[in-house]
Order: structure tokens, then sequence, then C-alpha cells
């Protein structure tokens, strides 16, 4: 298989710790997507994925998925062992939620191409970006707090291992921390943070920062 990605990319860096977890290897071809004429947007990657993102997974049968979401579930089905989702129903469903909130409802609003469009915008500057970020993480996390505070039981997302939910979480926390955004003020997703980070898979394949 192939992987197309960036290693500044949370939304790669999902797919990187699923592959972890499941010891499965891919060629991984960078794609640039910052700056002023990234190759995630030119032609000969959008022949790739139309959407101009990254991931993108081509699998061994030449098929194109995209969404780190997606890729996952399919890693998670073609390699069951060991499973990225609980079994329990509600567990199930609680670390989708999770990983849907963050896919949806924060990393949408802070991609790269959000801040060039605010950036096109008349009086927007880069410190109103940055304002722009943290707001929507801080609200997003705290957001997610409150709902394992009154659903979660067990060291992790979802129960007593990593699952999608906490793939998606960890690239989201490391990211705000690097936002300045203190994670001591929800205790039980910095214990999380903290569990995940002691973790290899994805400790080794967190996001890397913007240089």
């Amino acid at each position: 298989m192939k992987l197309y990605l960036n290693d500044i990319s949370s939304a790669a860096s999902r797919v990187r710790i699923a592959l972890a977890i499941k010891q499965i290897e891919v060629d991984v071809l960078p794609v640039s997507i910052l700056g002023d004429d990234p190759e995630n947007r030119r032609e000969d990657y959008l022949r790739i994925n139309p959407q101009g993102l990254v991931p993108a997974l081509v699998t061994d049968q030449g098929g194109l998925i995209t969404q780190s979401i997606a890729i996952i579930e399919y890693l998670d089905e073609l390699h069951p062992e060991p499973p990225l989702l609980p079994k329990g129903l509600e567990q199930r469903a609680l670390s989708r939620s999770v990983a849907i909130a963050i896919a949806a409802e924060i990393h949408a609003l802070v991609p790269p191409r959000v801040a060039r469009r605010l950036s096109t915008l008349p009086g927007v500057t880069g410190a109103e970006i940055a304002d722009w970020n943290r707001h929507w993480v801080m609200e997003g996390l705290q957001a997610i707090d409150r709902l394992l505070q009154s659903h979660q039981a067990g060291p992790f997302v979802a129960g007593q291992q990593a699952s999608l939910g906490d793939i998606l979480l960890f690239p989201q926390t490391v990211n705000a921390e690097r936002m300045g955004i203190d994670l001591s003020q929800w205790p039980m997703l910095a214990g999380i943070h903290a569990r995940l980070a002691d973790m290899p898979a994805f400790a080794e394949n967190a996001p890397a920062p913007r240089t």
C-alpha cells in the first residue's frame, strides 16, 4: 500500500499511529501542504486525491481511500488484530463519537487551508488566526472532556485499551500543547494524553512541529 502524507498533519498522524499499532508497513510518499504552492494543491496530486488533502491511501488493489477515519477503519477490517474499536456496543459508539467530534468539530476549523482563506479576508491578522485556532481547539476539547466525565470508565477514551477515539485525540492534544494550551485544566483529557504519550505507537507518530 502507498500512503500520501505530511508529517505535520494531525490527520496523517492518526493513520501512522494506527499502522504502528497494527504493525503494518506501507510505502510513504511525502506531500507538502504549506507555502504558496503546496504539492497537495497541484494537479498531479489532485489526480490522486481530488480533495487535495492528506492522508490518502492507495490499497494493494489500486483503490483510493481518503479521510483518516475511513482509512483507519479500513485497516482495522483488513487486519482485525489488535482491534481499534472496543467490543462493547456503547464503548464503540463512544470511541467513534470522540473521533468524529475531533475530526468534524475541531480539526475541520483549523487546518492550513482554513488559515489561508482567513488570511485573504480584509483586516485579518496572523495573531487573529492564531486566536481563532485556539478558540476552537479549547472549545472542542472542553466539550470532549465533559463527554468523557459522564461516560468514560477506564484509562482511555472508551475503556481499558486505546481505540479509535484515542488515535484521534492524541494528535489533537499534542497540537493543543504546542499552541500553549494547558491540558491540566481538563484532568481527564490530560491523564489520557499522558498515558498515550507513554506508548511508542503514539509517541513516535505524533505530528511533527511546524518549522
